[in-house]
């Protein structure tokens, strides 16, 4: 029984030490902080594209100054470039629309070009004056680019099939 004593206290101190080194490494692992960086990317860009599918004419001036936040590149320049057209159409056919993310994936992310594509689910709804509101699920290709102040939807197009 003395003997048994120092062995179990040996035996203890190393599933511990082994218990601690494995949490450091695993804390410090490339691929969970690729992973997280994958979850941080997916959460911005539904954010990002949900944005993009929300629109009150009531409150224009907001959702407008949104889209421009969530965006980059050429689709930045087409809504800021056209935003004074788009403005008065809106506000001529009262628009409304809401837009809620069902579900989404990461498909590709270049972490040093800076650049993901994003697979997305998305509900819409469109709420025409004098009309119930109607949904429509459309599945979405999202193509982000990382900016300083995030990262940001570059294209936004249907996925082959992407409307129902």
């Amino acid at each position: 029984m003395r003997h048994a004593l120092p062995v179990l206290t040996l035996v203890a101190a190393l599933c511990a030490a082994w218990s601690g080194w494995s949490w450091y490494s695993a804390a410090h692992d490339d691929e969970a902080a690729f992973s997280r960086l994958r979850e941080h990317v997916l959460r911005e860009g539904a954010q990002a594209v949900q944005n993009l599918n929300t629109l009150d004419y009531r409150e224009l001036d907001e959702g407008l100054d949104l889209w421009e936040d969530s965006t980059t590149g050429e689709l930045h320049r087409q809504i800021t470039g056209g935003r004074a057209d788009f403005e008065r159409q809106v506000v001529e056919a009262r628009t409304v629309t809401g837009a809620e993310v069902l579900d989404g994936a990461v498909a590709e992310l270049d972490e040093r070009a800076g650049r993901a594509r994003l697979l997305l689910a998305v509900r819409m709804t469109l709420s025409p004056p004098g009309s119930p509101p109607a949904d429509r699920r459309m599945r979405l290709i999202a193509e982000l680019a990382r900016t300083s102040g995030g990262w940001k939807v570059e294209t936004l197009t249907r996925a082959p099939g992407g409307a129902r």
